[in-house]
């Protein structure tokens, strides 16, 4: 099988290779910068454009996993078209293509933000639609273009709908986890917005690797809410954190800001039903995490 991972250099993507790479899969990476595989297949560019897109899926190509995008919720505000192309405009074209040239499956990296501000309730896969934030609304548009396509034209598109992703790999990244893994190591002090009472699901990457291969080979349709299915808030994972790296971590509780929903707390029954229960809980993650940052130093 030829599968296209797009934003394959990246966090998610990088893993993800390796486990298709593993699996003797036929891998091409799609991605702004190289991939760190030494062996895989790779087109190096953007894929807003045209050509890159071209040939990144050529003929034979019989999956797509896209994980290429904006990700960042709040900072999505203040650049909306920016997020619009990044987000949709390059599913688009890329759902195109693969209509085009005959690919069957289409795994697409979604987010719970997609149903925005529902509470306490637990998120599932039948809930409507109402993102708060641009990055929310591009993310459901996509959905919606990925139904189309599937009941349109046959191609089995997947939103694997993620909750917090988190792991070894993610040094360079600028979510919550690692910055408090930096502040640990003495570099600035970790915001906490409003309260810190916000309630969040963090899930592990090698968890969130299983969900994506799955809904590939098994060729999953429609949404599938992907977390660990256990939240907390983010007090706890910040007292979480100081466990895991022996120390307290230097935090500092700034104003609430627009577009952040106040609880994230998931329902996994669809992904269980797949014969995925997430293995890895927060302490054992947040310790693999503090032990690959100290690495690095």
């Amino acid at each position: 099988m030829r599968i296209v991972v797009s934003g394959g250099s990246g966090f998610i993507g990088h893993a993800i290779v390796a486990r298709l790479m593993d699996m003797g899969m036929d891998v091409v990476v799609a991605d702004l910068v190289p991939s760190r595989h030494a062996h895989v297949n790779q087109v190096v560019g953007d894929l807003l454009d045209r050509t890159t897109v071209e040939n990144s899926l050529t003929p034979g190509t019989d999956a797509v996993i896209h994980l290429a995008g904006f990700t960042s919720v709040l900072k999505s505000i203040p650049i909306p078209y920016q997020v619009y192309e990044t987000n949709l405009k390059m599913t688009a074209d890329l759902l195109e293509r693969s209509r085009q040239i005959g690919v069957k499956h289409f795994v697409f990296a979604s987010s719970n933000a997609v149903v925005g501000n529902v509470g306490s309730q637990f998120i599932n896969e039948d809930m409507a639609l109402h993102p708060l934030t641009p990055y929310g609304a591009t993310k459901a548009a996509a959905e919606m273009l990925i139904s189309a396509y599937t009941a349109a034209y046959g191609i089995q598109g997947c939103a694997v709908r993620l909750t917090n992703v988190y792991g070894t790999g993610m040094n360079h990244k600028d979510s919550m986890i690692p910055r408090l893994m930096r502040a640990a190591l003495g570099q600035a002090p970790v915001h906490i917005y409003g309260d810190g009472e916000q309630v969040r699901d963090y899930i592990y990457l090698g968890d969130v690797v299983e969900a994506f291969v799955t809904a590939l080979t098994d060729g999953i349709t429609g949404p599938l809410t992907t977390g660990f299915g256990r939240s907390v808030s983010v007090n706890n994972l910040c007292d979480l954190a100081s466990q895991a790296v022996g120390r307290p971590i230097p935090l500092d509780h700034v104003p609430a800001v627009p577009g952040e929903m106040p609880a994230v707390i998931v329902d996994i029954a669809k992904l269980r039903s797949l014969g995925l229960q997430p293995k890895v809980d927060l302490p054992e993650g947040l310790k693999a995490v503090w032990e690959d940052f100290q690495a690095f130093q």
